[in-house]
């Protein structure tokens, strides 16, 4: 079966997981049947500031307003599968575990656990406080993935982008796309 995931993004640091991530979904297109795509404004302006280009408008992906609540994503019926929030914002986290919907991010979250399908937030924090422990808590008990965005580095990453890719390959395993990556205790 093929997917159908939304990806959103906030305005956290970490716009090179989003990048990486759309990238790879582009040469996976054999697995999915469609993707959308989601910013928050603030988004926009860190992924300009992080990686000094506009990339996110020339993935192909439809890319909608964070305050279009016609996006086929903000309703069940849609049928998304997967919705991956890269990087989560921990204020994009709180109104998820709280309940509020207030844009087209949170709207998405809230029917993706209505409806018990796979919500994945990358979260992108450092140090956490107990206000963040306990959201990811919630959003865990309801039903979502906290994913941290924590490269690994026993693939001996060699380069930034290296690095953010064990995340973003940890992000793919989780939505159920098959991959290619390092596996520990694999011959390479």
């Amino acid at each position: 079966m093929k997917r159908k995931l939304v990806v959103a993004i906030t305005g956290a640091s970490g716009s090179i997981y989003a990048d990486l991530l759309l990238r790879k979904l582009a040469d996976l297109k054999d697995q999915w049947s469609e993707v959308a795509m989601v910013m928050s404004d603030n988004a926009k302006d860190v992924w300009q500031t992080e990686l000094n280009n506009t990339r996110f408008n020339e993935y192909g992906f439809p890319l909608f307003s964070k305050h279009d609540f016609t996006a086929p994503f903000a309703s069940g019926s849609g049928k998304f599968d997967t919705m991956i929030i890269v990087p989560c914002s921990m204020g994009t986290l709180g109104r998820i575990a709280t309940g509020i919907s207030n844009d087209l991010i949170t709207r998405a979250a809230d029917v993706v656990l209505k409806e018990r399908r796979k919500l994945i937030c990358v979260v992108r924090e450092t140090p956490y406080n107990l206000v963040h422990i306990r959201n990811m808590e919630t959003v865990t008990l309801a039903g979502g993935i906290i994913c941290p965005a924590t490269p690994s580095f026993y693939s001996k990453p060699k380069t930034l982008e290296e690095a953010a890719a064990t995340v973003v390959d940890r992000i793919l395993d989780l939505s159920g796309l098959d991959i290619r990556t390092y596996r520990w205790g694999t011959d390479q």
